[in-house]
């Protein structure tokens, strides 16, 4: 992609690691404790920062497909993320799984979105064919009795 323009770069400083590390942004505006999965320590994981990051940015993917397809997003989308650190045979790897609420939609619409978003997520793109992905629609029929 040689015709590619920079929008954006962020910058981290990390030292420590996972284990009683620190990670600050050049900017400032981050600036967290880091520690192990399921760990008693303060301070956030590398897969919660996955998690929170492709979340938001797939959340901004459904934004632009709902612009494309002349849609209204809920103003109470909501998306839980999941970044799994696993361990087989052949070392470590990860999975994710991405359950996204779209109240008041049909589930057809909410499904294409769903699909436009992932298909234009910069976290999706990076992510195919890397890791097992699981693209969720939250089941939104109110709970029975």
């Amino acid at each position: 992609m040689t015709d590619a323009k920079v929008l954006y770069t962020g910058q981290v400083h990390t030292t420590g690691g996972r284990d009683k590390g620190a990670a600050r942004s050049s900017d400032g505006r981050l600036d967290i404790a880091l520690s192990v999965p399921g760990g008693t320590g303060s301070g956030a994981n590398p897969e919660q920062l996955f998690a929170a990051g492709w979340s938001a940015c797939f959340e901004g993917a459904i934004a632009i497909a709902a612009r494309r397809m002349k849609v209204t997003v809920p103003a109470d989308l909501a998306i839980d993320a999941e970044v799994s650190l696993n361990q087989g045979s052949e070392g470590y790897f990860l999975s994710a799984r991405l359950t996204v609420s779209l109240p008041g939609l049909d589930p057809g619409t909410a499904r294409a979105l769903i699909d436009a978003a992932h298909e234009t997520c910069p976290y999706s793109k990076a992510t195919r064919g890397n890791i097992d992905v699981a693209i969720v629609l939250a089941d939104l029929r109110p709970a029975g009795p």
